[in-house]
Order: structure tokens, then C-alpha cells, then sequence
């Protein structure tokens, strides 16, 4: 029987990699999206239903990868159901219901910096979650230096300007993201990480949708460019939640969660490229270099370290 290459410590960094990379090309595109959907700023229904829509499809693309890799209808049992209702709720519905939300009253600097947090915070529970994850010198040390890195990206915050009630709310959408790791990672070893990832982001997507829905929010899906953009925010979300939650069954949650550090790096230069934004700062390459450092600090193990 063939290895899973995911197992492999190498292998499994560059796929967290690889997911930051597609998560950061939803910072361009989404911006893209609202202004061929005509989202105003304040339109807070309508980007609800713009996520919730996203999340759907993204879950119903892995739910038919799913059932053509088991060649067949694939439903989830009754044993399954708590932990997939369990983190759709908390990693899809709470995390994007705080974040869109909170934004709207905080700025974006001070959003990727809170946003940050959750790295660390994961890094703090699953030391509480998982006995063989403990915090170390080097990990504190490595999440201190992401922290540095996102701190530049956003020129250390000068400037930011937000509400107590915004900064709050972001904040609570972070805590949610960070016990979504913990809860995908117990979770993927007794429900198959993909099968839970179609069922969490449909489960989380249709409270998105619902509460869009209440605030009065409309897309108009007969718009060709809007909807491809939309589609490929789908297939962004899908093949990233579903490596990532992979990824998360067989390494610690503490050492794959400061890889969500690149995000807002890959997000602004990607930014920079599609919607032609000034990026080429010595901010960037501070963060990169701080966070990449920060990344291997984090993943450095000690003699005798063992994974969960």
C-alpha cells in the first residue's frame, strides 16, 4: 500500500505552503468580486451571502471529489455528524460571521494583525489539546518573530484606526479560526479529512447564507465575471480546506498554524500583481524574511520531540 505523502514532514510544510498561497489569492480576488458584483462598503448582507455562496460551492466541489474517489453517493454517518456540524459552525460560520462583521468597524491593518493571533493561539491550545504539544522556547520565540513579520506588512500598525467593538469581534473570529485547527485535527482521525471538509464548509455556509439573506444582501448571478470569480474563490477554499485539514491529521497543530502566517504576505503581493497596488516595500521583505524565520523556529524539533 502506498505511503501518504502528506506523512512526510517535508512534504506536509510545502502543502501548508501551498494552501497560504491559495488563501492569499482571495485578498485580490474578493475585491475583484465585490466590484463586479457592485458590493459597497457598507453592503454587509450581501458579502455574507458573497461568502456563504463561495463556502457552498467550495463544499459541494469537494463533496463530488469525494464521491468520485469513492465511486460513490456519499453521505455522513450519524457518528460523524457532531464534529462536522461542530467545526462548520465554528471555522465557517463563526470565523466569517465575526470577521465580516468586525471589519466593517476596525481597519485592515488592524484586522491581519489581530488575524495573526490565531497562530499563537492554536499554538497555546493545542499545547492544552494534545500531550506530546508543548510550548518551547523556540516556539515562542518563532511565533514572536511571525508576529514582527505581519506587524511590518502593515507598517506596524501606524495609522490603524478602528472600534473597540470592531478590533473585539475580529478578535473572536480569530479565537474561532484557532479552535477550528484544534477541532479539524481531532476530528480528521475518526471522520476522512475530505468528507469532513465538503459537509463543514456546506454546514458553515448555509448559516452564511441564511444570515445574508435576513440583511437583505443580492448577487446577481447572471453577471459572467463575477461569478467566475466566485468560482474560483470556491475552488480556492476547497482544495485549500481540504489539504489543510489533511495536513493537520497526522502533524501538530501548533507547528502547521504559523504557516497561516504567509497569508497576508502571499495576499499583498499578489494584490500588488492583479490589482497593480504598490507593494515592492522593504515592509514586505521584512515580513517575509521574519515570518519565514519564524516558521522553521516554530517547526525545529528537539531530539526525542514526537508528533501527536
Amino acid at each position: 500500500m502506498k505511503s501518504n505523502p502528506l506523512k512526510n514532514r517535508v512534504f506536509a510544510c510545502w502543502a501548508a505552503v501551498f494552501c497560504t498561497l491559495l488563501w492569499g489569492t482571495a485578498f485580490p480576488m474578493i475585491k475583484l468580486g465585490y466590484r463586479e458584483f457592485g458590493v459597497s462598503e457598507g453592503d454587509l448582507g450581501t458579502k455574507l451571502l458573497f461568502a456563504g455562496a463561495r463556502f457552498m460551492l467550495a463544499g459541494v466541489l469537494v463533496f463530488i471529489f469525494l464521491c468520485v474517489r469513492q465511486r460513490r453517493f456519499t453521505l455522513i454517518k450519524k457518528s460523524e455528524l457532531a464534529p462536522v456540524l461542530t467545526l462548520g459552525l465554528v471555522q465557517t460560520a463563526g470565523q466569517y460571521l465575526f470577521t465580516y462583521i468586525g471589519i466593517g468597524m476596525t481597519s485592515g491593518a488592524s484586522t491581519s494583525i489581530i488575524t495573526a493571533c490565531a497562530s499563537f493561539i492554536t499554538v497555546g491550545l493545542a499545547a492544552v489539546f494534545f500531550k506530546n504539544e508543548k510550548i518551547t522556547f523556540l516556539k515562542v520565540l518563532g511565533c514572536i518573530l511571525g508576529f514582527g513579520g505581519v506587524m511590518a506588512i502593515n507598517s506596524f500598525g501606524f495609522g490603524a484606526s478602528g472600534t473597540l467593538l470592531g478590533d473585539g469581534l475580529v478578535f473572536c473570529s480569530t479565537v474561532c479560526a484557532a479552535f477550528g485547527n484544534i477541532i479539524a485535527k481531532k476530528s480528521a482521525g475518526r471522520v476522512d479529512p475530505v468528507k469532513l471538509t465538503a459537509f463543514q464548509l456546506m454546514t458553515g455556509s448555509a448559516v452564511l447564507l441564511c444570515a445574508g439573506f435576513v440583511m437583505g444582501g443580492r448577487l446577481d448571478l447572471t453577471n459572467l465575471n463575477g461569478s467566475l470569480i466566485l468560482l474560483w474563490l470556491a475552488f480556492v477554499s476547497a482544495a485549500a480546506f481540504t489539504v489543510w485539514t489533511a495536513v493537520l491529521k497526522y502533524h501538530p497543530a501548533g507547528r502547521i498554524s504559523v504557516f497561516n502566517l504567509l497569508v497576508p504576505v502571499f495576499g499583498t503581493v499578489l494584490s500588488g500583481i492583479v490589482l497593480g497596488e504598490n507593494v515592492m516595500r522593504p515592509e514586505t521583505l521584512a515580513a517575509l524574511l521574519l515570518i519565514s524565520a519564524g516558521i522553521v523556529l516554530v517547526n525545529l524539533r528537539r531530539r526525542g520531540d514526537t508528533y501527536d
